[in-house]
């Protein structure tokens, strides 16, 4: 058994040195057809290229449907080149059509991650934050009535003691009745003008004594609690950032090269457009 062992550690050396079949364990092959081989990492890819809805999919679920796909595609290329399709000016002209798409966008994805830098992501945050209009936020409830004098009755059941939600619950003409008149968190200028202006003005607990108006009917309105916004965090608003910047990026150097170039445009009809007159 010992002398055995010699003669496994070298070949285990040469599977580990040897690169064909260290690809093969790592890219093995899924299915040949007619010889031509689809690897794991055609499967692969072709996963990626799936509808969103269908990536969140165990691999296995997919796996064989993506093979069978693979393997029509092999065999569908197959029949064009016999007929020599691939050899006509139609099918040059497309795949020069698509080389050009893919360079572009690959040169543009490159180009625009290599100038992407967290201190400039870091820099618009600081802006983002600076320039963000809600500094704080309210929770109201309202009860919406039909009158002013409906809306001056509420008022003198809540002087007398009755509850601000079981009322808004029995009396609301507004969709929030059911949940007691509750409206949940708000900044400025996210309700009507008049509406938020009666709700900011309250005190915490506080209703008010007068009937608001609105084009919707009349409103009585309690605010509930009050607090500061608490400013997005970096983490969070770092795809926003990043999809912001990118396009400036992308647009920069656009513009840029387009500036550099001589760039001629002509009407659909192939003729020469005529400068615009100035009136």
């Amino acid at each position: 058994m010992l002398q055995k062992i010699p003669l496994m550690v070298a070949v285990v050396g040469l599977i580990a040195l040897s690169p064909a079949l260290a690809k093969e364990h790592i890219d093995p092959v899924v299915a040949t057809v007619d010889g031509k081989q689809i690897l794991r990492s055609d499967v692969d890819a072709a996963r990626q290229r799936l509808p969103e809805k269908f990536k969140a999919l165990p691999f296995e679920a997919v796996f064989g449907f993506l093979v069978n796909s693979l393997i029509d595609s092999k065999l569908v290329v197959a029949e064009a080149r016999k007929i020599k399709l691939d050899e006509s000016e139609e099918f040059k002209r497309t795949l020069a059509r698509i080389e050009e798409q893919v360079l572009e966008r690959t040169f543009l994805a490159a180009y625009i991650e290599n100038r992407i830098t967290e201190q400039d992501l870091k820099v618009r945050h600081q802006e983002m934050i600076k320039n963000a209009t809600v500094q704080d936020e309210i929770r109201a409830r309202h009860i919406l009535l039909e009158t002013e004098a409906q809306a001056r009755e509420v008022i003198a059941e809540l002087v007398g003691g009755a509850d601000f939600a079981e009322l808004a619950k029995s009396r609301s003409k507004g969709p929030s009745g059911k949940s007691g008149g509750d409206l949940g968190y708000f900044g400025k200028g996210q309700m009507v003008e008049a509406f938020s202006t009666a709700a900011f003005a309250l005190e915490k607990g506080a209703y008010t004594r007068e009937p608001v108006q609105t084009q919707f009917g009349w409103h009585v309105i309690k605010l509930e609690d009050r607090r500061k916004v608490e400013p997005i965090s970096f983490a969070d608003a770092e795809p926003q950032l990043r999809q912001e910047l990118s396009q400036q990026i992308g647009a920069d150097f656009l513009q840029n090269i387009r500036q550099a170039a001589t760039v001629e445009r002509f009407n659909a009809d192939g003729s020469v457009m005529k400068e615009p007159t100035a009136e």
